[in-house]
């Protein structure tokens, strides 16, 4: 077992990008919290022969959660599961939550890990995608976090409509300067129905440009790596030993346990999820339900998410791996469809595992798409 996710589903407000879960009604808080903590105890036969490595925040907004809440949830995975003696507790904040005050009482309750949501030093950014806190707020929370935590990511967004290359690198330069050891970034991606989708509809803002993310996600690769970052996946670059132990499990293929409404769950042969809806879900929790719905993985999908994953991470695929559990036959295919991205220097093979070149890591899902297999079963 890799560890346990807990969904958050509240925010202050809504981001104008996210299409995540969440509600800005808080009335039903408090139920929730004891919800979560009756699923996390429902679960705890699942996990029956596993230890816990890593227990995650996510959400939503698991900063606007009281010490207390946390405190509690934290407990109840402690008293239901086997947890290795000093697993990674990370929790999701907003600049806006993290006054100091708040950030001594994070220290002392076990959690070790802080992954925030900065996506931009500038007000302008910001407020376009209706971000809950300031610019001036997203460099203080940083000061004051560093000397509390020495584990922090920040996120990062780019691809922004109308940020030049320089106010990008400007965004990288800010974040490099208070010496955190971990950063995610993203490109800015428009989801259906989200307030963004709606806007470039009406003309409001502009729709992201393609080439304009890629001349500022290889800025990004080529700042942080000359700065000792390593660049372990898609999205994702860690100073040694600061890789998310909490998300390299996912790609890792290892199983964890998803609590709350809408979070995944997977065992290594089957997915499953939770409803997305948080009056549903407490309703159920209350009647010893688990609002979950499953499917085992076929083969296929079995192959086809190794590939996407792998060649997100610098992992890579093993054709060794592909060899052995799903056979010559898925061999033979996935090199042939491999071939003209190796001939395009796009991929590479190097010690029998299939990786992306520095020229073909941000396409890597297109390309992934295109090694799919189909019918395998």
């Amino acid at each position: 077992m890799s560890g346990i996710y807990i969904h958050i589903p509240f925010c202050k407000q809504a981001c104008h990008y996210c299409d995540f879960h969440f509600s800005t009604s808080l009335k039903k808080k408090d139920e929730m919290i004891f919800a979560l903590a009756k699923e996390i105890a429902m679960r705890k036969n699942e996990a029956e022969n596993e230890t816990i490595e890593t227990i995650y925040f996510g959400g939503g907004t698991p900063s606007i959660l009281s010490i207390e809440n946390i405190r509690l949830l934290i407990d109840e995975v402690y008293k239901n599961y086997k947890v290795l003696e000093n697993p990674e507790i990370t929790v999701e904040a907003n600049p806006d939550d993290l006054t100091e005050e708040r950030l001594i009482e994070l220290s002392k309750n076990q959690v070790n890990r802080l992954s925030i949501g900065i996506q931009s030093f500038f007000e302008d950014n910001l407020k376009m995608m209706n971000r809950a806190h300031n610019a001036d707020e997203a460099s203080k929370c940083l000061e004051i976090a560093t000397k509390y935590f020495d584990n922090i990511s920040l996120d990062l967004i780019y691809g922004i409509p109308g940020m030049s290359n320089e106010k990008w690198k400007q965004n990288i330069e800010k974040a490099l300067s208070f010496n955190i050891p971990h950063i995610s970034s993203y490109a800015l991606t428009v989801e259906p129905k989200t307030a963004l989708d709606t806007f470039i509809k009406k003309g409001i803002v502009k729709e992201p440009d393609d080439e304009v993310a890629q001349e500022h996600f290889h800025i990004l690769v080529e700042t942080l790596e000359k700065n000792g970052f390593i660049h372990y996946e898609l999205s994702n670059f860690g100073k040694e030993n600061y890789f998310s132990k909490n998300n390299s499990s996912y790609w890792l293929g290892k199983k964890y346990i998803g609590i709350g409404p809408s979070s995944h769950s997977y065992d290594g042969t089957s997915r499953s999820w939770n409803i997305a809806n948080n009056a549903l879900y407490i309703k159920s929790i209350q009647e010893n339900k688990l609002p979950l719905t499953s499917e085992k993985l076929t083969k296929e999908d079995s192959y086809n998410e190794y590939i996407m994953t792998g060649l997100r991470t610098i992992w890579g695929v093993s054709l060794e791996r592909i060899e052995s559990e799903f056979g010559q036959e898925s061999l033979n295919y996935l090199n042939k469809q491999s071939q003209r991205f190796i001939n395009d220097n796009l991929l590479e093979i190097e010690n029998n595992i299939l990786k992306t070149t520095k020229k073909g890591k941000f396409l890597c899902d297109g390309i992934a798409s295109d090694l799919f297999l189909v019918n395998l079963d």
